[in-house]
Protein backbone atom coordinates (compact mmCIF):
# COMPACT_ATOMS: atom_id res chain seq x y z
CA UNK A 1 0.00 0.00 0.00
CA UNK A 2 1.26 3.48 -0.87
CA UNK A 3 -0.04 7.02 -1.18
CA UNK A 4 -0.17 9.02 -4.38
CA UNK A 5 3.07 10.93 -5.02
CA UNK A 6 3.12 14.63 -4.17
CA UNK A 7 5.43 17.56 -4.85
CA UNK A 8 6.47 19.71 -1.88
CA UNK A 9 8.96 22.44 -1.12
CA UNK A 10 11.16 21.62 1.87
CA UNK A 11 13.50 23.69 3.99
CA UNK A 12 16.99 22.39 4.69
CA UNK A 13 17.15 19.99 7.62
CA UNK A 14 20.31 19.55 9.70
CA UNK A 15 20.98 16.05 10.98
CA UNK A 16 23.57 13.84 12.60
CA UNK A 17 24.45 10.76 10.60
CA UNK A 18 26.54 7.63 10.27
CA UNK A 19 27.75 6.97 6.71
CA UNK A 20 28.51 3.47 5.46
CA UNK A 21 28.47 1.21 2.41
CA UNK A 22 26.31 -1.89 2.18
CA UNK A 23 24.91 -4.34 -0.34
CA UNK A 24 21.15 -4.76 -0.63
CA UNK A 25 21.47 -7.97 1.41
CA UNK A 26 23.31 -6.11 4.20
CA UNK A 27 20.78 -3.27 4.59
CA UNK A 28 18.75 -5.20 7.18
CA UNK A 29 21.78 -5.11 9.49
CA UNK A 30 23.46 -1.85 8.39
CA UNK A 31 20.37 0.34 8.90
CA UNK A 32 19.60 -0.57 12.53
CA UNK A 33 23.30 -0.59 13.49
CA UNK A 34 23.85 2.87 12.00
CA UNK A 35 20.72 4.32 13.58
CA UNK A 36 21.61 2.79 16.95
CA UNK A 37 25.02 4.51 16.75
CA UNK A 38 23.44 7.89 15.97
CA UNK A 39 20.75 7.61 18.67
CA UNK A 40 23.39 6.59 21.25
CA UNK A 41 25.56 9.56 20.23
CA UNK A 42 22.59 11.97 20.49
CA UNK A 43 21.68 10.60 23.93
CA UNK A 44 25.27 11.03 25.12
CA UNK A 45 25.16 14.67 23.93
CA UNK A 46 21.74 15.27 25.51
CA UNK A 47 20.20 16.11 22.13
CA UNK A 48 16.56 15.35 21.33
CA UNK A 49 15.78 14.27 17.74
CA UNK A 50 13.87 16.84 15.70
CA UNK A 51 12.15 14.39 13.36
CA UNK A 52 11.93 10.85 12.05
CA UNK A 53 15.14 8.87 11.48
CA UNK A 54 16.02 8.15 7.86
CA UNK A 55 18.35 6.42 5.45
CA UNK A 56 19.87 8.75 2.85
CA UNK A 57 21.01 7.22 -0.42
CA UNK A 58 24.13 9.01 -1.66
CA UNK A 59 25.02 6.49 -4.40
CA UNK A 60 22.95 3.49 -5.49
CA UNK A 61 24.17 0.43 -7.37
CA UNK A 62 21.52 -2.21 -6.66
CA UNK A 63 23.74 -4.98 -8.04
CA UNK A 64 26.84 -4.06 -6.03
CA UNK A 65 26.91 -1.59 -3.16
CA UNK A 66 25.01 1.41 -1.82
CA UNK A 67 26.66 4.45 -0.23
CA UNK A 68 24.16 5.31 2.51
CA UNK A 69 23.89 7.48 5.57
CA UNK A 70 21.70 6.73 8.58
CA UNK A 71 20.50 10.04 9.94
CA UNK A 72 18.46 11.65 12.66
CA UNK A 73 17.21 15.25 12.25
CA UNK A 74 18.36 17.78 14.87
CA UNK A 75 17.24 21.34 15.60
CA UNK A 76 20.61 22.88 14.72
CA UNK A 77 23.88 21.80 13.16
CA UNK A 78 26.51 20.60 15.61
CA UNK A 79 30.01 19.14 15.38
CA UNK A 80 30.22 15.37 15.20
CA UNK A 81 32.96 13.02 16.28
CA UNK A 82 34.08 9.51 15.45
CA UNK A 83 31.52 7.71 13.31
CA UNK A 84 28.81 10.35 13.70
CA UNK A 85 29.01 13.50 11.59
CA UNK A 86 26.82 16.50 10.83
CA UNK A 87 24.89 16.65 7.58
CA UNK A 88 22.10 18.61 5.92
CA UNK A 89 19.20 17.45 3.80
CA UNK A 90 19.17 20.30 1.28
CA UNK A 91 16.23 22.59 0.70
CA UNK A 92 14.36 22.22 -2.55
CA UNK A 93 11.39 20.74 -4.35
CA UNK A 94 10.82 17.06 -3.58
CA UNK A 95 8.60 14.33 -4.93
CA UNK A 96 7.48 11.97 -2.18
CA UNK A 97 5.09 9.20 -1.24
CA UNK A 98 4.42 7.10 1.86
CA UNK A 99 4.32 3.31 1.77
CA UNK A 100 3.26 0.75 4.35
CA UNK A 101 5.25 -2.42 5.07
CA UNK A 102 9.01 -2.74 4.73
CA UNK A 103 8.52 -5.31 1.94
CA UNK A 104 7.10 -2.49 -0.21
CA UNK A 105 10.25 -0.34 -0.18
CA UNK A 106 11.60 -1.31 -3.59
CA UNK A 107 8.18 -1.19 -5.32
CA UNK A 108 7.45 2.21 -3.74
CA UNK A 109 10.79 3.64 -4.87
CA UNK A 110 10.13 2.29 -8.38
CA UNK A 111 6.61 3.77 -8.36
CA UNK A 112 7.95 7.21 -7.40
CA UNK A 113 10.66 7.08 -10.07
CA UNK A 114 8.11 5.91 -12.68
CA UNK A 115 5.66 8.66 -11.65
CA UNK A 116 8.43 11.24 -12.01
CA UNK A 117 9.35 9.94 -15.46
CA UNK A 118 5.68 9.93 -16.57
CA UNK A 119 5.36 13.54 -15.40
CA UNK A 120 8.60 14.72 -17.01
CA UNK A 121 10.37 15.47 -13.73
CA UNK A 122 14.15 15.90 -13.63
CA UNK A 123 15.80 14.37 -10.54
CA UNK A 124 18.84 15.79 -8.76
CA UNK A 125 20.98 12.84 -9.86
CA UNK A 126 24.05 12.01 -11.92
CA UNK A 127 25.91 8.88 -13.00
CA UNK A 128 29.21 7.85 -11.39
CA UNK A 129 31.40 4.80 -11.83
CA UNK A 130 29.98 3.49 -8.53
CA UNK A 131 26.31 3.96 -9.47
CA UNK A 132 23.63 6.64 -9.54
CA UNK A 133 24.41 9.54 -7.19
CA UNK A 134 21.68 11.71 -5.67
CA UNK A 135 21.74 15.23 -4.26
CA UNK A 136 18.98 14.18 -1.87
CA UNK A 137 17.15 10.87 -1.85
CA UNK A 138 16.02 9.38 1.44
CA UNK A 139 13.49 7.24 3.26
CA UNK A 140 12.13 8.50 6.60
CA UNK A 141 10.94 5.89 9.08
CA UNK A 142 7.60 7.29 10.27
CA UNK A 143 6.69 4.36 12.52
CA UNK A 144 8.36 3.67 15.85
CA UNK A 145 9.15 -0.07 16.10
CA UNK A 146 8.70 0.15 19.88
CA UNK A 147 5.10 1.28 19.35
CA UNK A 148 4.33 -0.82 16.25
CA UNK A 149 6.27 -4.11 16.34
CA UNK A 150 4.81 -5.48 13.06
CA UNK A 151 7.10 -4.49 10.10
CA UNK A 152 4.19 -5.09 7.73
CA UNK A 153 2.47 -2.05 9.30
CA UNK A 154 5.44 0.33 9.40
CA UNK A 155 5.04 3.52 7.39
CA UNK A 156 7.96 5.00 5.48
CA UNK A 157 8.21 8.12 3.33
CA UNK A 158 10.47 8.05 0.29
CA UNK A 159 11.48 11.48 -1.02
CA UNK A 160 13.69 12.52 -3.95
CA UNK A 161 14.77 16.09 -4.67
CA UNK A 162 14.14 17.51 -8.14
CA UNK A 163 16.93 19.11 -10.11
CA UNK A 164 17.13 22.85 -9.42
CA UNK A 165 16.09 23.74 -12.96
CA UNK A 166 12.84 21.74 -12.53
CA UNK A 167 10.73 24.20 -10.51
CA UNK A 168 7.32 22.61 -10.99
Amino acid sequence: MMTEPTLTDREEQPYMGHRTRATMQELGTAIPQGLDAVFAWLEKQGVTPAGAPFVRYHVIDMEAELDIELGVPVAAAMPGDGDVAAGVLPAGRYAALVYTGIENGIPANAALLDWGAANGLAWDTWATEKGDAFGARFESFLSDPDEEPDPARWQTEVAIRLAENDAR
